[in-house]
């Protein structure tokens, strides 16, 4: 709740400080907010609290995902600076943006009753929504706040219908309510709940881009400003697949058997497209749209599985998946700037001899995503592995997945081709500031040391 509290109150101050003339405060401005924000969450481990008649409970489950969040708008705020140097009028309100709608991410990692998930949830989606336009002089810009926003308004509707059945079924918004209520009825308590579940499965696959709710990724990603997009692929991802899991884990854990198929469809649909779909695109923004509906893919297997071990390899996942995609949106966001927009695979070329830094940056961030060993991605998906191998009846799945990790490996190393591999279109060296190049190397570092020693954060749930 600290968290929360805080927030919100530098968001506003934030806004304040924005009239000043000078616009250089606000990025270190920024990071110290999300600094203190992150030391305060720490300060609730293992001292469960809940507020608001129990509708929101900060436990160690809230807790953590909660620092992976601020932890990753903490990482890839530094990566704004051409905003300062472009004087733009609004970065005031696009810092507070992100700080309101982290109040919605984490709203949606600890809520107790399904108002506060909706909530959160539009906290979240009406931030993003604002940002995804922000760059009104492109059309691009334009298009992708429309889509996202009247996509995203369907879907919330959906969503919303889910929880108004379930409360009809059950007759509490409470987690806690409609488990007991399930778990007296077998998991299935009439046609009106399964409907509800339903379409709050449906409701929130769209919130995580998994398939076949995807279709809104590739254009919003690619239209959205850069920084934002790094957000959305990362943060907001984080938020829906956490939330998802504990609504499935704390209110539908005696469903199992209803929602196992449909889910289990779902999960297969996403690797399949997401891989399948990045494999065949040229422009490398809209490969990393499609690849952030794999790792959706990833994510739900954790889920499906069901187990003792399916909150850690959520959790370090998660982690290892926004350090690797920050980095990626980070070097894209560079190398377009200095080829004059191209986000296409060629605009790559010889980087690697113009700069060294941001070609290994990146390297590492795509070995990451494809799970090769000593990197953290690798032991994202072998603790994602692990927990659905506890089910012998899922084992083909591990299957579909290391086949769909093979399919990654290609089109991932088609940038890092083109990096060394590849003459430079442009001999001219790519800049970017100290305080950017500090946080690559940070991030990079980290990287490979949790895929060296993953203890250091897969043990903490």
């Amino acid at each position: 709740m600290t968290s929360i509290i805080l927030l919100s109150i530098f968001g506003i101050i934030n806004l304040f400080v924005g009239f000043m003339k000078s616009k250089r405060i606000l990025l270190p401005l920024s990071l110290l907010f999300l600094a203190v924000v992150f030391g305060a969450n720490l300060f609730s481990w293992n001292e469960a609290q809940s507020y608001f008649n129990h509708m929101l409970t900060i436990d160690n489950y809230a807790v953590a995902f909660t620092g992976i969040m601020v932890l990753a708008t903490l990482l890839l705020l530094p990566f704004s600076q051409h905003y300062i140097e472009e004087a733009n009028e609004n970065l005031a309100e696009f810092y507070s943006l992100l700080l309101f709608s982290l109040v919605g991410a984490i709203m949606m990692v600890s809520y107790e009753n399904m108002l506060m998930l909706f909530i959160g949830i539009e906290i979240l989606s009406i931030a993003m929504y604002v940002l995804a336009g922000s760059d009104k002089r492109r059309l691009r810009s334009n298009e992708a706040a429309l889509k996202y926003f009247l996509m995203g308004a369907f879907f919330t509707g959906v969503l919303l219908f889910g929880i108004v059945l379930i409360y009809g079924a059950t007759g509490s918004f409470y987690l806690t309510d409609i488990a007991a209520t399930a778990a007296v009825n077998d998991g299935t308590v009439n046609a009106m709940f399964t409907l509800g579940l339903l379409l709050l499965v449906i409701g929130i696959s769209f919130k995580i881009s998994a398939a076949p709710f995807h279709f809104w990724a590739p254009d919003v990603y690619e239209g959205t400003p850069t920084l934002f997009t790094s957000y959305m692929s990362t943060v907001v991802k984080i938020a829906g697949v956490a939330a998802f899991y504990k609504l499935m884990a704390a209110a539908f854990a005696a469903s199992y058997a209803a929602w196992f198929p449909t889910l289990i469809a779902i999960t297969v649909l996403t690797l399949v497209v997401g891989n399948i779909g990045a494999v065949v695109q040229t422009n490398f923004k809209r490969m990393l749209a499609y690849s952030s509906v794999s790792h959706a893919g990833y994510l739900l297997m954790a889920l499906v599985a069901f187990n003792e071990r399916s909150d850690a390899s959520i959790l370090f996942y998660s982690l290892s998946y926004a350090l690797a995609t920050i980095v990626a949106f980070a070097v894209l966001q560079y190398v377009s700037e200095q080829r004059n927009g191209d986000e296409t695979y060629a605009a790559f070329n010889g980087l690697g001899k113009t700069n060294p830094l941001l070609a290994f940056a990146m390297t590492v961030a795509m070995c990451s995503l494809s799970g090769i060993p000593l990197t953290a991605g690798f032991f994202g998906k072998l603790f994602v592995f692990t927990a659905v191998v506890q089910d012998a009846r899922l084992m083909w799945l591990v299957v579909v997945a290391v086949l769909m990790a093979a399919v990654g490996i290609y089109y991932y190393f088609k940038v890092v081709i083109a990096m060394y591999m590849q003459p430079a279109a442009d001999a001219a060296k790519i800049r970017i500031g100290s305080f950017a190049s500090f946080m690559l190397i940070f991030i990079t570092v980290f990287t490979i040391l949790l895929g060296i020693a993953p203890a250091l954060v897969s043990d903490l749930l």
